[in-house]
């Protein structure tokens, strides 16, 4: 084949996956049922459920599966997260299937003699990965509320790993990746290279054998397809064979669990989050209780006195996340109600100056929490016909995890113990915590800034929201709420709207690089505001019911190259 040729097949598979994924910047619109999600084809097996009868909680699981195949760099079954569901004008519920350290964990499992982390071991071995939950949350989210059989919620992932989909440009540059480094990732490049031992192209088609069988264990057996059987031999035997420490008895004991949502109000609408270990629900309460004292739509979008009281807001919110949030198994005294109360709220906030910007010291920091979070996540929203609402948000942490498959079983695992605290009492200016709620004791669940959202008006769904994007992932889904309900932005414009981000530490803001004002960053500067950029914030998925005519506006965000919303 020619050069030409070939330059021209290449052009015209990328042209149909950009075709397939992306829906234009106006939200797309439907009556019977939506689902947002980061990979057309897994939107469109979601929606293929929704038409069969399916709920919400059906289609976020066959979405879901369908990622684990088509999004190997945050979709997973070797990974965890939380869903929350909000049926119709009844209460909302959760289901935190978030990863636990295994039992062999210790506090400083990660440290070498010098009292630092050594060699990255808590990001890039099999050491770094923590028991799975993605299975046993699914499971258990359909065993309770759903309306399917479970095996026609696999199958479409199933199919698809099978027969194959159409490689994209990330996924090519991950088979490079692979192909480069494949001497010390045998059995990742067993599924990643071709049949000749070769990266796969942009416009390939990419068939994972294991990950089919390991999908089918699941459909014929639910979650004790993963957790008991062939899987969980492999698993045990895998980390035997690499110096992890997940065993069988990791597997068989571990259990995803129902939780009840945190709730918080704003300008008459209820906000329904997700409790600890999420940060998310009582960071985003908390700082929405501080902004409610504010008339953000008078200051204007993305003005320099809104983006003022609102990275205040976040500082202070993040600062309470270090001190107090962890696994509430291990923490039972966190002060959550106070945490969310208004009135908590009104003496952070009357501590606001208004044109003078706040210092975070971490010298003054009560040492009582958080390492950094990678921005591969991946968050799916879905709204059926009876207007039912799922938010749910999962991980492998790192962008395609540690890296590291699983041999034999098709999956990458998850490097989430990365995210504990992994050298205790250390906390300083630069962003590194080491606070006790977060450190890592055996089956402890690691602190985590997903932040699954669902709006709701008068008892019923109004926007259902979630991104991924590590600890900006709060910040994220702070301004798509802020920008519909105060800018009054629909929900595209909510989320192509440009982003910024303050954790308290490091003590700055910072801007997406293409969508601020040089007068405006000038002017919080004056304000004593420390400033820098990135390239890019967040991944939003959501959908809007509107209140009024009952019609779902759906948008999937287009920083995700392969994201799409689908309606019937």
């Amino acid at each position: 084949m020619s050069k030409i040729k070939l330059l021209l097949l290449v052009f015209l598979s990328v042209q149909q996956i950009d075709l397939q994924a992306q829906s234009g910047r106006i939200p797309v619109e439907a009556e019977n049922g939506m689902v947002a999600s980061s990979h057309y084809l897994a939107s469109e097996a979601g929606v293929e459920i929704l038409e069969k009868g399916g709920n919400a909680i059906d289609a976020s699981i066959a979405t879901a599966f369908t990622l684990a195949v088509t999004l190997p760099s945050a979709g997973n079954i070797g990974g965890g997260g939380f869903l929350l569901y909000k049926p119709n004008a009844d209460k909302a519920t959760g289901f935190n299937f978030r990863e636990k350290a295994p039992q062999k964990a210790t506090k400083t499992m990660f440290l070498g003699e010098d009292g630092k982390v050594k060699d990255n071991s808590n990001h890039e071995t099999t050491l770094s990965a923590g028991v799975p939950g993605t299975v046993a949350g699914l499971f258990q989210a359909h065993s309770k509320y759903g309306n399917l059989d479970w095996a026609s919620l696999v199958q479409p992932a199933i199919d698809l790993a099978q027969n194959g989909f159409t490689v994209y440009p990330d996924l090519a540059r991950f088979s490079e990746w692979v192909y480069d480094n494949k001497e010390g990732y045998s059995s990742t490049a067993a599924v990643f290279l071709n049949s000749s031992g070769e990266a796969y192209q942009t416009g390939d088609t990419i068939i994972q054998k294991d990950l089919a069988e390991s999908l089918i264990r699941i459909r014929n057996h639910g979650a004790n397809g993963f957790y008991s059987g062939k899987t969980a031999q492999l698993i045990h035997d895998f980390m035997k064979k690499t110096g992890g420490i997940i065993s069988k008895s990791d597997l068989t004991g571990y259990d995803s669990e129902e939780v009840e949502p945190l709730v918080g109000t704003y300008r008459g609408n209820e906000i329904i989050g997700m409790p600890p270990p999420s940060s998310g629900g009582t960071a985003i309460i908390e700082m929405l209780n501080i902004l409610e004292n504010y008339d953000l739509h008078e200051y204007g979008l993305n003005s320099a006195q809104s983006i003022h009281y609102i990275s205040e807001a976040m500082r202070l919110a993040f600062a309470d996340r270090a001190q107090f949030l962890g696994d509430p198994q291990f923490n039972p005294e966190m002060p959550l109600d106070s945490l969310l109360s208004k009135s908590y709220a009104s003496k952070l906030q009357s501590a606001i100056k208004e044109k003078t910007a706040s210092i975070s010291d971490s010298a003054n920091f009560n040492k009582k929490h958080l390492q950094f979070e990678s921005d591969e996540t991946t968050h799916i929203s879905v709204v059926d016909k009876e207007g039912n609402a799922v938010s749910l948000t999962y991980t492998l942490e790192h962008s395609y995890g540690n890296r590291i498959m699983v041999e034999g079983a098709g999956f990458l695992l998850n490097n989430e113990m990365g995210d504990f605290n992994a050298i205790p009492g250390l906390t300083n200016s630069e962003g590194r915590i080491g606070t006790e709620p977060n450190q890592i004791a055996p089956g402890k669940r690691m602190l985590s800034s997903m932040s699954p959202t669902i709006v709701a008006k008068n008892d019923k769904a109004y926007i259902v929201i979630g991104s991924p994007g590590g600890r900006t992932i709060i910040n994220t889904v702070l301004q798509v709420i802020l920008n519909v309900v105060d800018y009054d932005l629909d929900i595209t414009k909510a989320i192509e709207s440009p982003k910024f981000h303050h954790q308290w530490l490091p003590d700055l803001i910072t801007f997406e690089e293409w969508g601020f004002s040089p007068d405006t960053i000038e002017i919080l500067k004056s304000y004593g505001h420390e400033t820098g950029t990135r390239s890019s914030q967040g991944r939003a998925m959501g959908i809007i019911i509107d209140p009024e005519t009952g019609v779902y506006q759906g948008s999937a965000d287009s920083r995700s190259y392969t994201g799409k919303a689908v309606g019937y």
